[in-house]
């Protein structure tokens, strides 16, 4: 009878002190909420903030394309508008006049941008995940290698002989994909990425069950790792797609030039014009007088910047998370 009772006593006192324990615990959570939780009025106050930075970003662009549909006439007379007297496409006709020019630059830059991308990442990957891991034994050789170029470079006159009289890659596409395929910073950002999101435990279970580095990599990394990689592709894409110094150093072929380099080009023929007018008698003043000159120019910003705009979308959902992992240590 004794121990009977002594059960129920016992039975009894456990579950008061689960009771306690679930109040704690929910006493914990209610406090967490509390101190996590953003008042409304802080609340529409960040809003408000970040939808006038927002607008910031965007009215610019907005802009830009306003102003590139206006007529050059009603431009020189009133100003830049955001509701011009009168619209034109003038501005986008002078380019497309370009007509075969403007189509094979952008096939240039679209092929270079996409193997320099497809490039970059493999060779950036490889090196990267070999430097996360800590059995490789020439991992602060090679760190050191990839720290000393973000500290010291060689110059200009250094780098064109080398491409140009030992890789032999002038007048050649190689000579705008090579250049930019490998960063420094870039191996160092898919690094951290690689050293705080795959776990050791994965690589040695993969290792035990017979898989080879490279099926290691290519299914298991990878796959894993998308992030990171798409940060990184975003890098890589927006470096190529603006480069225009590199064909201007490299490229005396006129049908191997980027959009980017062909764009300044015109623009600078423009200005040229606009400013010899005089020397070149009635008919170069009649040409400089009836040539888009500010609006040309925000064509040319439109035309270059809207590709990119539109492949953006594609990486966002990784950007943010693959630039920020790592950043945070638990």
């Amino acid at each position: 009878m004794t121990t009977q009772i002594q059960k129920a006593d016992i039975k009894s006192e456990k579950k008061i002190s689960e009771r306690k324990m679930q109040k704690q615990i929910k006493k914990m959570e209610a406090d967490e909420c509390r101190y996590n939780q953003i008042k409304t009025p802080t609340n529409v106050a960040f809003n408000i903030i970040l939808t006038i930075l927002s607008l910031i970003c965007i009215i610019p662009f907005i802009f830009v394309v306003i102003i590139s549909f206006t007529d050059e006439a009603t431009l020189t007379m009133n100003g830049y508008r955001f509701i011009p007297e009168k619209l034109s496409l003038y501005a986008y006709e002078y380019i497309i006049s370009a007509g075969e020019n403007i189509l094979r630059s952008y096939g240039v830059t679209i092929v270079v941008t996409v193997t320099g991308t497809i490039i970059g990442l493999l060779l950036t990957g490889t090196y990267a995940y070999a430097l996360s891991r800590k059995t490789y034994a020439y991992r602060k050789f090679f760190t050191t290698v990839i720290t000393i170029p973000m500290l010291f470079s060689g110059g200009m006159i250094a780098n064109y002989l080398i491409v140009t009289k030992v890789l032999m890659l002038k007048d050649s596409l190689w000579a705008l994909i090579l250049p930019l395929c490998l960063n420094s910073f870039n191996i160092i950002v898919l690094r951290t990425f690689f050293k705080t999101s795959i776990p050791d435990a994965v690589v040695e279970s993969a290792k035990i069950d017979g898989a080879s580095e490279w099926r290691l990599f290519f299914q298991i990394v990878i796959p894993m790792a998308l992030p990171g990689l798409a940060t990184i592709g975003l890098f890589l894409t927006l470096g190529y797609w603006n480069d225009w110094f590199n064909a201007m150093m490299y490229m005396d072929n006129r049908d191997l030039i980027p959009l980017q380099y062909l764009l300044i080009q015109i623009e600078s023929s423009i200005d040229w014009l606009a400013s010899n007018k005089a020397a070149m008698g009635v008919d170069g003043i009649t040409a400089a007088a009836n040539m888009p000159k500010e609006t040309i120019k925000m064509a040319i910003v439109v035309i270059s910047t809207l590709p990119i705009i539109f492949a953006y979308p594609f990486f966002q959902r990784y950007f943010v998370n693959g630039l920020t992992v790592g950043a945070v240590k638990e």
